[in-house]
């Protein structure tokens, strides 16, 4: 990792192993993780772009889920993984995700003869701005800038606005961060509000209810700037996954209680990771001249210690199928 000021002044390096041998970094761009996921299930298993407009209970328990093409599907069980703007979420009574006063750009550099960077990820820190980039594949680099704004702003989708936006806010910044958002294919570039949940002990609702549940954002939306979002929902769905395993055959009560279990588990993992998030943003957008000349030439360079900052990372996982041997047990 490489932390630079805005006018390329490398401020701190780190080597993961060398700060923490426990950690490990892999940038992975989410349409290979969606794919590599999707193509281990039945080819009918997934309905892409199928977005749900209702939700009902129906008398026996199941519940009946009509999508905006009119298609209605009856369900035993619902585990709605629908991102921040969840209507899963919705119907089971959470609050809309709340803005936290900063936005983002995003994109992905495509370098036809292979991409330049080092295996590494770049971070640069402005006043109320900060950026970074981190290649993914030999062809194609991840970047993101963050800014403050009182208010999100009107939406926009048109990809030469969100490139001429997006480098009028580095525009004498290093000429790599520019010459990525150049490189950037008009798909792959984006502008969102940064939102978030807390999700505050008796006072939010349950993320289950009956035989439907919550995974990742629909439930937790926190911030990236622990860059959790997405591990949190691997997270989810590895626990979920076992607790339903061992109650799938159990009839309806179990499932409920599989689904209880899964959020009293999961729930002292994500709240403050949640407010952890939140919080760091809050420092990393620091627009004070003193405040950030501290930071640049105090807090980085001398204080900072990689492996405390990254304990979060840290998530026990076993195998989720147990190997099976083939020997054959010895007669007494």
């Amino acid at each position: 990792m490489v932390v630079k000021s805005d006018d390329g002044r490398e401020l701190r390096s780190f080597t993961f192993k060398d700060e923490d041998e426990s950690q490990e970094v892999r940038a992975v761009e989410r349409k290979i993780l969606l794919e590599t996921l999707a193509i281990k299930l039945p080819s009918a298993a997934v309905q892409f772009s199928s977005g749900l407009a209702r939700m009902e209970r129906r008398e026996n328990g199941k519940m009946l889920l009509e999508l905006v093409d009119g298609t209605r599907l009856l369900a035993k069980i619902v585990i709605g993984c629908d991102g921040i703007r969840s209507p899963v979420a919705k119907w089971m009574g959470f609050s809309e995700p709340r803005y936290v006063g900063h936005c983002a750009f995003r994109g992905l550099g495509f370098y036809a003869n292979g991409q330049p960077f080092e295996p590494r990820v770049n971070y640069v820190y402005g006043r109320g701005l900060r950026a970074g980039y981190v290649p993914v594949s030999p062809t194609k680099v991840y970047w993101f800038i963050c800014f403050n704004s009182p208010s999100p702003g009107p939406k926009t989708i048109d990809p030469s606005v969100l490139k001429k936006q997006a480098k009028e806010l580095v525009k004498n910044w290093p000429s790599e961060l520019l010459n990525l958002i150049d490189l950037t294919p008009d798909e792959t570039i984006s502008k969102t509000p940064l939102v978030d949940r807390w999700l505050w002990p008796a006072i939010s609702p349950p993320p289950s209810t009956g035989t439907t549940v919550l995974v990742g954002d629909a439930w937790h939306p926190m911030t990236p700037n622990l860059g959790q979002g997405a591990c949190c929902a691997l997270e989810d769905a590895v626990v979920l996954a076992r607790k339903l395993a061992n109650a799938i055959n159990s009839g309806p009560t179990s499932v409920e209680d599989a689904m209880q279990s899964y959020g009293i588990e999961r729930w002292p993992r994500v709240f403050p990771l949640t407010v952890r998030a939140n919080l760091v943003g809050s420092l990393l957008q620091w627009e004070n001249p003193v405040v950030c000349s501290f930071r640049n030439n105090v807090v980085i360079p001398k204080l900072v210690r990689l492996g405390p900052i990254l304990e979060h990372t840290n998530f026990e996982c076993e195998p989720s199928l147990k190997r099976q041997t083939s020997e054959v047990p010895k007669q007494q």
